[in-house]
Parts: C-alpha cells; structure tokens; sequence
C-alpha cells in the first residue's frame, strides 16, 4: 500500500510498479513482508525509486546478508539532487535579473 492506495493504482505504469515489486522479490520474500508507505514531493518516477530504497533499507535492516545482492541491483543508491536555494539578488537560484547598460 502507498498513501493508502494499492501499488497497482497508485503507480501508473508497469515500470514503476515493476520497480517497486523487484526489491522483495530479489529473494522471494513476497510472503514474508506487508509494505506500507507514505510519500509526496517529487513525481510518480521519484517517487517509485524512494520507495523502492526505503524497502531496499528496511530489508537490509532485517537481514544484513542481503547487502551483496542489493548493491548489485544498484538499489541502495540514494539520489543526492536537491533544488538549490535561491539566492540575494536573483530572481531564481541562478538566474540573473536582465542587465542594462544605461
């Protein structure tokens, strides 16, 4: 369940569930986990990869051994872009007011 809606309404597209379904599917532990989350921010494809790192997390949590085969899915990366801050002066983080020169 994600924000209260089933994986396969809430994610669009077969890629994005696909996405979110390969992490407990890495050692068939379908039958062994309930995964519920809350997200917002970002859009449906962010979203799907910050689900499927938390899981990829919470799984590791639960059994270390896992770590080998996680890394090798890439899925214990984290995406560090964040939107940067506007600055004093600028109209948006780096753009410039037009200049004039009279």
């Amino acid at each position: 369940m994600i924000n209260d809606t089933p994986v396969a309404e809430y994610f669009p597209t077969d890629v994005l569930r696909k996405k979110v379904t390969d992490v407990i599917g890495t050692r068939n532990l379908t039958k062994d986990f309930t995964v519920t989350a809350k997200v917002s921010g970002g859009g449906i494809a962010s979203q799907a990869g910050a689900v499927a790192h938390a899981i990829a997390r919470a799984l590791l949590e639960h059994d270390p051994e896992l770590r080998l085969d996680l890394k090798k899915t890439g899925l214990l990366k984290r995406d560090p872009r964040m939107k940067e801050r506007r600055k004093f002066g600028l109209k948006k983080a780096r753009k410039a007011p037009q200049w004039s020169k009279r």
